[in-house]
């Protein structure tokens, strides 16, 4: 063969692995390119699948159903366990099944029943930090392919009763402050784990000064962190008061410094309506994301979409959720 055919060979079969890499990114799968869908799944849930084998088989099942390929499992303390330190070959078993299927699983950590958004406050920030290493030695402790994904935290400084014009900008300093030693655990862990938080879309209208640089809060979270969860929660895609309306900013900002954003959408029961898909059709549902995507595929930050949340979401598709026996 001579030398001018064996390099063309050589750089077909280059293209080639490099087209078929391409196609097993999230971001353009086997499953129509649809973007990729994660879902919150929190304590009750995530327990009854981790402590009952059939309850997390049809779980995984329905997920794969509705193309939804990362879990946020929680990853902490609930009725008095945590089985993530007790029994961790529970998650490694449920780790590996979703692996098995193509699924990603990232560490849920944050918790109304733990009340985490306390987590903010400088003498409980160490708490924040301490969920984190967790994870982090469950992962050094696991197999490759027993191992978490990535980490999510949902920790709110707006849930706090001390919450008010007031003290805004205090406990958002205090968010960012947590936030900042939660990634110097992980870097000091040696881990590249991809971390990032649930945020509010109306983070972006708060300026606030954070050590020496005044900028949107959502800026600082983002240069911070690996990606956000945008709490996006409405049920139109376009126009004022939109899901495109609200992400605008942060995709703009994500977009220029290399980072990602995932759209959050709910569907739970609540007031407003729009802020929910409750008591819409899944085709409407559909029909909005699809709006949502188009806008949205060729931008570098965009990540696809996470569920608010399993059960939720497993209800709004007239699916109900198995319990434990």
């Amino acid at each position: 063969m001579s030398l001018r055919r064996a390099g063309g060979w050589l750089l077909a079969a280059l293209l080639a692995v490099i087209a078929s890499a391409a196609a097993q990114t999230p971001e353009s799968r086997a499953d129509g390119g649809h973007a990729p869908r994660a879902v919150w799944i929190w304590e009750a849930d995530a327990y009854a699948m981790l402590t009952a084998p059939q309850v997390a088989d049809e779980a995984l099942a329905f997920l794969q159903r509705k193309r939804i390929g990362i879990l946020y499992l929680y990853a902490d303390a609930y009725q008095e366990r945590n089985l993530l330190v007790q029994q961790p070959q529970r998650y490694r078993g449920l780790i590996r099944a979703a692996h098995a299927r193509g699924m990603r699983v990232y560490a849920l950590l944050g918790s109304w029943y733990l009340h985490t958004e306390r987590y903010v406050l400088p003498r409980q920030q160490y708490k924040a930090v301490a969920m984190l290493q967790r994870v982090l030695d469950y992962n050094a402790a696991a197999a490759p392919d027993a191992r978490f994904d990535g980490v999510n935290y949902d920790i709110e400084p707006h849930m706090l009763d001390a919450w008010n014009e007031t003290t805004r900008p205090r406990l958002l300093r205090g968010f960012l402050d947590m936030t900042a030693a939660m990634l110097e655990a992980r870097r000091k862990s040696g881990q590249a784990l991809p971390v990032g938080p649930a945020m509010p879309f109306w983070w972006d209208g708060i300026s606030l000064e954070w050590r020496g640089v005044r900028k949107p809060v959502s800026e600082h979270v983002l240069d911070l962190t690996d990606y956000v969860a945008l709490m996006d929660y409405r049920n139109f895609a376009e126009g004022r008061d939109s899901i495109l309306a609200h992400a605008d900013s942060e995709m703009a900002y994500a977009d220029r410094v290399g980072k990602r954003v995932v759209i959050g959408l709910d569907f739970n029961p609540g007031e407003p309506a729009k802020l929910s898909f409750h008591g819409m059709t899944e085709a409407a549902f559909e029909a909005e994301a699809a709006k949502v995507e188009s806008a949205y595929r060729a931008r570098p930050a965009f990540a696809g979409f996470v569920f608010h949340h399993y059960a939720g979401y497993r209800r709004f598709v007239g699916e109900p959720v198995p319990e434990a026996e």
